[in-house]
């Protein structure tokens, strides 16, 4: 399961990775690993396209690492940087005990990015139809899932007992899975929901992100030791994905689409935008850097809820919103 191997590497790499950061070979390269290739994570595309990394003096590399565990594990080795992942990574290594924290310091986004898509097409969908249902959810652990279970159990739905949950298929295959006859509903992300729809295959019939309220989701983190030695490099990071943030709010979901089409080179232009659109209209993409402490602690509340929370973990042992927050103001001046 997600967690349980996550902690497996995690507990591995904390007795030999210590004083291994910084391995980048100068603040001007930047070695970014992101959790998986989605349109969930359009700004930091904005970002590279438009050059806003190249305009701080930084030389950015982005590797799709596939999955929360080989991400964290990963920046934990300094084979990346940088790593876009759910910020309940960074609570899971602070857990552990580690002498080297990860520290959360730039938001990509804001809210759970995955829908409810029905195999048949409701009528006024009422949550409560999933109860006896066979649902398709996402691996224990990950932010999908527990934000899909935070979100059912909001509707009073028990998710281990009023339905069957099904949560061991691989996140790369559970489209698959529900394209070929498994369960009656599924948690997908943009853009496959928007591919099922225009397939018939699926109906959006809400969405997780509106459910379960604002959250620090995907965030940019880095090692504390890396952090301290390369202030001035995540300064520039951050500028350059608030500078990204602000674009992505001010164009339309035509012209962001347009702008990221090269690293979605399988998905036709109309479903691009459909995607963009769906998280736009949702408030998903995140207006500035900064995690703020409500949505934090909304997070501990999911995690709370899904029983991977140990304890609670305050705002400030694992977030710097200074960088942040100096984007923001250097932007306004």
């Amino acid at each position: 399961m997600f967690k349980r191997h996550l902690m497996m590497l995690i507990a591995l790499l904390l007795l030999f990775t210590w004083g291994l950061s910084g391995c980048a070979g100068g603040a001007s390269k930047v070695k970014i690993g992101e959790v998986t290739r989605s349109v969930f994570y359009a700004p930091q595309y904005v970002a590279l396209e438009k050059g806003f990394f190249k305009e701080e003096g930084l030389d950015v590399e982005l590797q799709t690492t596939a999955g929360g565990d080989k991400t964290m594990t990963a920046l934990l080795s300094g084979a990346i940087d940088v790593a876009l992942v759910g910020a309940e990574t960074s609570i899971y290594v602070y857990q552990q005990g580690a002498d080297d924290p990860v520290i959360n310091f730039a938001q990509l986004t804001q809210t759970d990015g995955t829908f409810l898509v029905a195999r048949e097409e409701p009528g006024e969908f009422n949550w409560s139809e999933l109860k006896g249902s066979e649902f398709l959810g996402q691996r224990k652990g990950g932010m999908p899932q527990m934000a899909g279970e935070f979100t059912l159990k909001k509707n009073g739905i028990d998710p281990h007992a009023d339905l069957e949950l099904i949560q061991n298929i691989e996140f790369a295959n559970i489209a698959a899975a529900f394209s070929s006859g498994t369960g009656q509903y599924v948690q997908l992300f943009e853009p496959q929901a928007s591919i099922f729809e225009r397939e018939g295959r699926g109906h959006v019939v809400a969405s997780f992100g509106t459910e379960s309220g604002q959250l620090p989701y995907t965030v940019f983190m880095t090692k504390q030791s890396y952090m301290k030695k390369h202030k001035d490099m995540i300064q520039k990071f951050t500028n350059a994905i608030y500078k990204a943030q602000v674009w992505v709010g001010a164009h339309t979901p035509e012209e962001t689409a347009e702008v990221i089409a090269p690293y979605f080179k399988d998905t036709d232009m109309d479903i691009l935008i459909s995607s963009v659109k769906r998280y736009l209209e949702q408030g998903t993409y995140a207006k500035t850097p900064a995690l703020q402490e409500d949505a934090w602690n909304n997070l501990l509340d999911v995690m709370d809820s899904a029983g991977e929370l140990k304890q609670r973990v305050e705002i400030g042992s694992v977030v710097n919103n200074e960088f942040a927050e100096s984007a923001v103001q250097a932007s306004s001046k």
